[in-house]
């Protein structure tokens, strides 16, 4: 149960027609229960929602980068919620496969290229210390411009504040995405944890 319940249907108008806003068009489910709760604070649900869709629908990290940042976040701060739909959404769509996926949650080698290794290294040492180290923001900037750094450390900050007032409202999963690997939660292990 939830902490604190999402808005069901019948929405008032304006709280209908800012649910839209948060919603890609022509998708075939609700809401989701995450936008459904913001919505509990509208004005702030407003402001969250012109961070969250600049960073999706309009940010300059190549997709398959951004969803690689964003899936090991919320993998390593044990957000299967935010993991599952993400996964669900744009994982196949950016080329991110089941091994990748994953990859993204147990931190286990898969077939990355060299940049990619290097965005779960940088998501790794953002979420560990809360800054990246000298060698690897070099490694970074081979890659990507000044915009795209700035980008990768502000989407990384955004999902783990996303990850964090998911886990501690409990919010449980959405029905169609899907959870942590299943391997994972038969071993004990904790996301993101190597042996």
């Amino acid at each position: 149960m939830p902490r604190i319940a999402p808005l069901d249907p019948p929405y008032d108008p304006e709280i209908a027609t800012a649910l839209a806003k948060w919603m890609p068009p022509g998708v075939a489910h609700d809401p989701l229960v995450l936008f459904r709760t913001l919505h509990r604070n509208p004005e702030l649900a407003s402001r969250m929602r012109v961070l969250g869709a600049g960073l999706l629908a309009h940010g300059r990290l190549p997709d398959r980068d951004r969803e690689i940042v964003i899936d090991r976040t919320c993998a390593r701060a044990g957000c299967e919620y935010e993991w599952g739909v993400h996964a669900a959404t744009f994982g196949e769509t950016v080329g991110l496969g089941d091994e990748h996926l994953r990859a993204t949650v147990s931190g286990a080698e898969a077939p990355w290229s060299p940049r990619e290794r290097l965005l779960m290294a940088a998501a790794d040492e953002l979420y560990d210390s809360a800054r990246i180290s000298r060698s690897t923001w070099d490694a970074l900037a081979g890659h990507y411009d000044e915009p795209q750094l700035l980008e990768l450390l502000v989407l990384a900050g955004w999902y783990r504040s996303i990850s964090q007032l998911i886990n501690t409202l409990e919010i449980d999963n959405e029905s169609w995405a899907p959870g942590f690997p299943a391997t994972l939660a038969v071993r004990g292990e904790r996301p993101g944890h190597v042996e």
